[in-house]
């Protein structure tokens, strides 16, 4: 066997050229290099490969990372953008804009009664190619959102819904133990659920054993922009979950999206706070940018923190006097 970019190959007796030729390589794109010694393409045709060769093929590859891609996957479906943008509470006409400065993937919609002498659909102002996330805002037990999910459905959104369930006006917090009932009741029929939850850790065990796609703990109240209230919660959900978990609701600056990041969550969907902003189109920019900046900083590993006293960074002997 040769050993080649790290797999054993059957590929002893064939010239290199005759190994790359049937793995469809193009020449001019590559260098090889066998037991740590470069191979002149002159020779690709003579040269032998025999039992025991380590080989390596190489190309260039952008920006230099050659690193997997960082993505994640929701019903099959993988995104590379951790940035969900809610649809709410701006004209649709800066819909697009947000949607395009935000690089979101996903966008969530609201199922509503329509008024047939409108012909303004919000559906024709999503960039093509993102995916619809219809919510049952509006429901107040399990039964209404299975409606409210089917008639989405129906209305061509595909099998992905967001369940928010909330029987209070005040506080529009999430009914937990409803939200649990119509997940199981839609994931049974093949949809992509993502439940919208008051953060706590048997709730969303009882959500993935539901069949829910991911957790969506609230993180303030909903459009209050107060940020991570919930925070120490959210963190024991991220720890303790097998499942992408999308932090939602209340989260009103840009810093607070990266810090959640840090923290480890999977996305953050956000609405509230772009919808309300100064510069619609420059703060979901502004959003993508610091979710990306968390999720770089938590896959870097942060920097560990002192409980007490200080440490200096550079040395404070060795100058003039010990």
């Amino acid at each position: 066997m040769v050993h080649i970019n790290g797999k054993d190959e059957n590929a002893a007796g064939m010239t290199i050229q005759k190994y790359l030729d049937e793995n469809d390589y193009t020449v001019t794109h590559i260098a090889v290099e066998c037991n740590e010694k470069i191979v002149d393409k002159s020779d690709y045709s003579s040269y032998v490969l025999k039992d025991n060769d380590i080989v390596e093929i190489v190309s260039f590859v952008g920006g230099g990372s050659g690193m997997s891609k960082d993505t994640f996957t929701l019903g099959g479906k993988e995104f590379s953008s951790r940035f969900i943008l809610g649809s709410g509470k701006y004209s649709m006409e800066l819909i697009k804009a947000a949607v395009e400065n935000a690089g979101a993937q996903i966008i969530t919609l609201a199922v509503r009664r329509t008024n047939t002498k409108k012909s303004e659909n919000i559906l024709d102002y999503i960039p093509e190619g993102v995916t619809l996330l219809p919510n049952t805002s509006g429901a107040r037990d399990a039964k209404e959102a299975v409606r409210i999910a089917r008639m989405s459905r129906e209305l061509g959104c595909g099998d992905f819904v967001k369940i928010e369930i909330m029987k209070d006006s005040k506080y529009l917090l999430p009914d937990n133990a409803e939200t649990v009932k119509a997940t199981e009741i839609l994931a049974k029929e093949g949809f992509t659920v993502l439940p919208y939850m008051y953060p706590d850790l048997y709730t969303a065990r009882d959500l993935a054993n539901a069949g829910a796609a991911a957790i969506m703990p609230l993180a303030s109240p909903i459009g209050s922009n107060k940020g991570l209230a919930t925070k120490e919660f959210i963190q024991i959900i991220i720890d303790e979950s097998d499942l992408p978990v999308i932090v939602d609701a209340g989260i009103g600056k840009p810093s607070q999206a990266c810090e959640a990041m840090e923290m480890g969550a999977a996305a953050i969907m956000a609405n509230t706070a772009i919808a309300t902003a100064g510069d619609i189109p420059a703060m979901a920019g502004a959003f993508k940018s610091a979710i990306e900046a968390g999720r770089s900083a938590y896959l870097a590993g942060l920097g560990r923190v002192l409980e007490r006293g200080a440490q200096a960074s550079d040395p404070l002997t060795g100058f003039l006097r010990d």
